[in-house]
């Protein structure tokens, strides 16, 4: 056996474990998110609003893995592909579906918080306030995730515990499986997702190696005041890659391509740890200061490259799904 594949089926155990690990996050963190965004609307402080903005966008970022995750840990608990009978006895295999469906519901209303939490930091950045619309939106969004969250955990923790739940109905299909055999169903469905994650990825790569090239020495010429207009550009090519990447994964449920693929795996880190990277550019008050013909200092270089090495990384691994690990 190849050492990929090797790596992919050694991997495969492991990820019920990190879906019981990360699973917690979430809800705990929105306790802790909101929380603080409420304090700060009442005690007009924008460090304690900054900080829950940055709390929003790293559960959102959080919010992948958990998900991503939790088909692997699915498939372990049912001891086979996802839609045979459940063989695993006191587990409700109508539960897990409901749970499933409740998580895709949790994790669009997350992804979306984490957006406009990030346009606050960016507006935070720029006009040195978030406007009053965003921060409406902000609270509205974040008790709606924050509700949704709950009741994912609610019937996970059902699950293993019966007691305290309620027995879920087995005629209806979750969400996610509803949309993917919608985007496997209609002749259109795949190629415009394939055709948009590849419009994404454009906007998402040419805007990063703009910032990135300009803090290691080339285009000195430009500020990183006036590349900053660009990251939304940025930010809206990742939402795209992230919309049309969910949609390829809940279109493969059936085969489990992509949770037990270890090419998919690695893909999914450096996504996580280029998200943190984005942080640096969004908040920091180095690159801001960075001036026409001035030399980014050593902090800015050192993640400029990162960042390009986590892109060019991301990409590869995208490409290479039909081809390492666990493959099409």
């Amino acid at each position: 056996m190849e050492p990929l594949a090797v790596l992919g089926e050694m991997s495969l155990p492991n990820l019920p474990h990190l879906h019981l690990l990360l699973n917690h996050f979430p809800t705990i963190g929105m306790v802790i998110g909101l929380g603080l965004f409420l304090i700060s609307l009442l005690g007009k402080s924008e460090d304690l609003r900054k900080a829950s903005l940055v709390v929003f966008l790293g559960i959102a970022l959080l919010t992948l893995p958990t998900y991503v995750t939790g088909n692997a840990a699915q498939e372990v608990i049912c001891q086979g592909a996802a839609k045979a009978p459940c063989e695993n006895p006191g587990v409700s295999k109508a539960l897990i579906q409901t749970h499933e469906g409740a998580a895709l519901w949790a994790f669009m209303w997350m992804q979306i918080l984490g957006a406009f939490a990030w346009l606050g930091l960016w507006q935070l950045r720029r006009l040195s306030h978030v406007p009053r619309w965003n921060l409406a939106v902000i609270l509205i969004l974040s008790l709606v995730s924050f509700a949704a969250m709950a009741r994912t955990a609610n019937i996970g923790g059902e699950i293993r515990h019966p007691e305290i739940g309620h027995q879920a109905s087995t005629t209806d299909k979750p969400l996610g499986r509803q949309v993917g055999s919608f985007i496997l169903s209609v002749r259109w469905g795949w190629p415009a997702c394939e055709t948009l994650h590849f419009i994404g990825l454009c906007l998402l790569f040419g805007v990063a190696a703009i910032v990135d090239l300009r803090m290691l020495g080339l285009i000195k010429g430009v500020s990183f005041a006036a590349l900053h207009r660009l990251l939304p550009w940025a930010i809206l090519g990742f939402g795209m890659n992230l919309v049309t990447g969910m949609l390829f994964f809940v279109a493969s449920w059936d085969v489990n391509h992509y949770a037990t693929n270890v090419a998919f795996q690695w893909k999914l880190i450096m996504i996580l740890l280029a998200g943190i990277n984005v942080l640096y550019f969004t908040i920091f008050d180095e690159p801001w200061a960075l001036g026409p013909k001035d030399d980014a200092p050593l902090t800015a270089k050192v993640v400029a490259a990162t960042a390009m090495v986590l892109v060019i990384g991301v990409i590869y691994c995208g490409r290479m799904l039909p081809f390492l690990g666990n493959s099409f």
